[in-house]
């Protein structure tokens, strides 16, 4: 995000306080914010009718761009989630991939087809009389960036070349 928001300074962070892996990408998000002298802002969103009310605390806090941690709650509210994050012009990079097919800017993450195929083999051995408990636990080897043209001049926002160059699947 950095890259395509060079003046990004302040990062609104939404996500859903009771979610347990919520608490924990944020901490990881902390820490990668403070190596770019980034001031985060988390918001939390306890009820999907607050999304609207979180979109302008983030527009009041001058937000440069916004994170949207995946969770449950949010993922099921994806549309308007980045309906909200065009309306008030955010850049926002997202931790599913679906959120781009809905309209959203960015994703950078796990290439979720590589890990279910990845899986299969896990399965095979399973049904082959494997323990479960033996087989090693693997970390994701192939991560994927997305973004979509379209959103970005929604918001008025130039991607540069080199962004795109990188990107995996470019949507026009």
């Amino acid at each position: 995000m950095k890259e395509i928001v060079p003046k990004l300074s302040r990062v609104a962070v939404i996500g859903n306080s009771t979610v347990p892996g919520d608490a924990q990408a944020l901490r990881e998000t902390v820490l990668a914010a403070g190596a770019y002298e980034i001031y985060l802002r988390y918001l939390d969103i306890l009820d999907p009718k607050d999304l609207e009310t979180t979109f302008r605390a983030a527009a009041k806090g001058r937000a440069d761009g916004l994170l949207v941690l995946g969770n449950p709650y949010l993922n099921a509210q994806r549309k308007q989630v980045v309906d909200l994050a065009v309306q008030h012009r955010l850049p926002a990079t997202y931790t599913r991939p679906e959120y781009i097919d809905a309209g959203g800017l960015m994703y950078y993450g796990t290439n979720y087809a590589d890990l279910f195929r990845r899986a299969v083999t896990y399965v095979d051995k399973i049904l082959k009389g494997a323990k479960p408990g033996d087989l090693p636990i693997e970390q994701p080897k192939k991560f994927e960036l997305i973004i979509n043209l379209k959103a970005a001049k929604q918001i008025g926002l130039t991607i540069p070349p080199s962004a795109l160059a990188r990107a995996d699947r470019v949507i026009k």
